[in-house]
């Protein structure tokens, strides 16, 4: 038997195809990266929407705990100010004249049912 050193010859047509394949691969990988961008667009957006209502949450039940002329349940007013932007309040605490407030908000993280949540703090500034 008698064997060649040459390399076997190719035809043109062996490759057909592969650019159609490579793009497919290319275009697939471009469809995850948008996906993931825009899942972190939305939670970028549900936390700021839970800090938000959390900060107004807060600022409104420390107001209605040191209220001189309107005094109210600050848990109760925070609570109000949260549904006002969307949210609903998980946890309240009264320390002094602080209020803290926890606060959920309900998002839609590419199609997924998802709560984004954020904590916030009011209350009179402490003399240094």
């Amino acid at each position: 038997m008698i064997r060649s050193t040459n390399p076997p010859i190719r035809s043109p047509n062996a490759e057909r195809g592969s650019g159609t394949v490579m793009v497919l691969g290319i275009i697939a990988v471009a469809l995850c990266l948008a996906l993931g961008a825009t899942a972190l667009i939305q939670a970028q957006a549900a936390s700021g929407r839970a800090r938000s209502a959390a900060d107004l949450a807060a600022l409104a039940g420390a107001t209605a705990l040191n209220s001189v002329f309107a005094p109210a349940d600050p848990c109760v007013t925070a609570q109000r100010v949260a549904r006002a932007n969307g949210g609903d309040v998980a946890g309240c605490n009264i320390d002094g004249e602080d209020v803290t407030v926890t606060v959920t908000v309900p998002a839609r993280i590419v199609g997924i049912p998802r709560r984004a949540e954020a904590a916030a703090r009011a209350g009179p500034v402490n003399p240094l």
